[in-house]
């Protein structure tokens, strides 16, 4: 099936962070295991792996639906909508 395009997905999408960080980590002690970035406005949160997920939290919080990975090497995207890898 592979990778499919996403309605979801934005056509302006921010750039990514120089030093990515989860803010919301920062601000409360926490850890983060990896990043992720919403393409809609650019928040950057941690992972599901992560123990206070935050990019999941994000999109809970705002409906936001797509987030692309904020690790270095890394460019692919997810939609929570269709919970798949997008295009």
């Amino acid at each position: 099936m592979g990778i499919q395009a996403c309605e979801h997905v934005p056509g302006d999408v921010p750039a990514l962070p120089a030093r990515p960080v989860c803010e919301d980590c920062l601000k409360i002690g926490g850890r983060w295991v990896h990043l992720r970035m919403c393409l809609h406005c650019g928040h950057v949160g941690c992972c599901d792996d992560s123990p206070h997920r935050h990019a999941t939290a994000h999109f809970q919080e705002t409906g936001h639906p797509v987030i692309r990975s904020a690790e270095p090497g890394e460019d692919w995207r997810w939609c929570y909508v269709h919970q798949r890898q997008v295009g």
